[in-house]
């Protein structure tokens, strides 16, 4: 079996956006060349003037979001949002996790933007592009200084991560949860520490995401599980054993998601699945076109996150009946906005 073409990066090409100018493609005339070490990752300004993105995304439990990064240096070459770096004039595959884009300024555009008088809280989902914890943020501390932000407004918000740095802010975390104001969803899409290895190579292993659902599971945090991406003879084997494991971890709920190759991603997943699961790459694309209303992708609401189709059924089937046996997603709870306030403005008193 080959290994991938560089070590630590998870995409195998670096397609030209969607919208460049010129495209180019890769030749071989057949000359004996060194191979070609693997990019180091940058760090760039992202000079953005709002921080709130706002959605009205049926496929979505949130109307707003934060992402305090643009790229994402765990190298998951399924990640959705890869297409993005087309929109920076950047390549979606090998630029996204090695030109990272981060926004210096967020903490105070979201205290600027959280002040303003018609603003009204409801959650917000923080990291969900791509994620808050990556490796950069140990040295940045970008999303830590926005959570406290959010803390400091008592403002509910979910988070996603697959990152076990996100323990270094239990101190934050734990008090939000006292309050209703957190759940934290910890991404596992496999539990085979080889294959996690290949789709999330600077990812944290199944074993420290575990331990990860466990730390904040002590702390009071809610925690749960999205088994995402669920991708067909690779991966969909092991959707009840990471329900599992998650629950024996703390878990209290769970939701899967089937793989989504939007745009670029039609190119750069399958190169990735030829050089690492040869065997396997031919099934894998005619199985999820099959659950795909013989595409690759459908962006239609409703079906993107989950398919269509007998197979697309069974694995919801799967996924419903598992979470049930667990007493994953048996509590009705929801994160509270009754809490939010400006700091240092005056509530309005009520009427006797």
């Amino acid at each position: 079996m080959k290994k991938p073409a560089m070590r630590g990066r998870g995409a195998t090409v670096n397609p030209a956006g969607r919208f460049a100018l010129q495209q180019s493609e890769e030749f071989d005339d057949g000359w004996w060349q060194d191979d070609e070490p693997s990019p180091q990752t940058r760090l760039l300004t992202d000079s953005a003037r709002t921080i709130i993105n706002y959605n009205n995304s049926p496929d979505v439990p949130f109307d707003r979001s934060i992402n305090p990064y643009r790229g994402c240096e765990h190298g998951c070459p399924y990640c959705f949002a890869r297409p993005a770096h087309s929109f920076l004039d950047l390549s979606p595959g090998l630029d996204f996790e090695t030109m990272i884009f981060h926004k210096p300024e967020a903490p105070e555009l979201l205290r600027c933007e959280l002040s303003k008088p018609g603003y009204r809280a409801a959650p917000v989902a923080l990291g969900i592009n791509t994620d808050g914890w990556q490796p950069l943020e140990k040295r940045l501390k970008l999303t830590r200084r926005i959570l406290a932000v959010l803390a400091e407004f008592n403002h509910p918000v979910s988070i996603v991560t697959k990152s076990a740095l996100i323990v270094r802010d239990l101190d934050l975390l734990a008090p939000m949860a006292e309050k209703g104001l957190v759940s934290v969803a910890i991404s596992l899409p496999t539990i085979d520490p080889e294959l996690a290895r290949r789709m999330e190579p600077r990812a944290a292993t199944p074993a420290r995401r575990l331990q990860t659902m466990r730390s904040l599971a002590d702390a009071g945090v809610p925690v749960g599980v999205l088994v995402a991406p669920v991708i067909p003879h690779l991966n969909d084997h092991e959707l009840e054993g990471a329900l599992q494991a998650a629950r024996d971890h703390g878990a209290r709920f769970g939701a899967h998601v089937l793989l989504r190759l939007p745009h670029e991603l039609k190119e750069i997943f399958p190169a990735w699945l030829t050089e690492n699961y040869p065997d396997r790459a031919a099934g894998v694309l005619r199985q999820l076109r099959e659950m795909r209303g013989g595409e690759l992708y459908d962006a239609g609401f409703g079906t993107r996150m989950s398919g269509q189709g007998i197979m697309a059924r069974l694995l919801i089937d799967r996924a419903r009946k598992t979470c049930a046996r667990l007493g994953l997603n048996s509590e009705e709870w929801q994160l509270r906005s009754d809490l939010f306030r400006v700091p240092g403005r005056a509530v309005q008193q009520q009427l006797f």
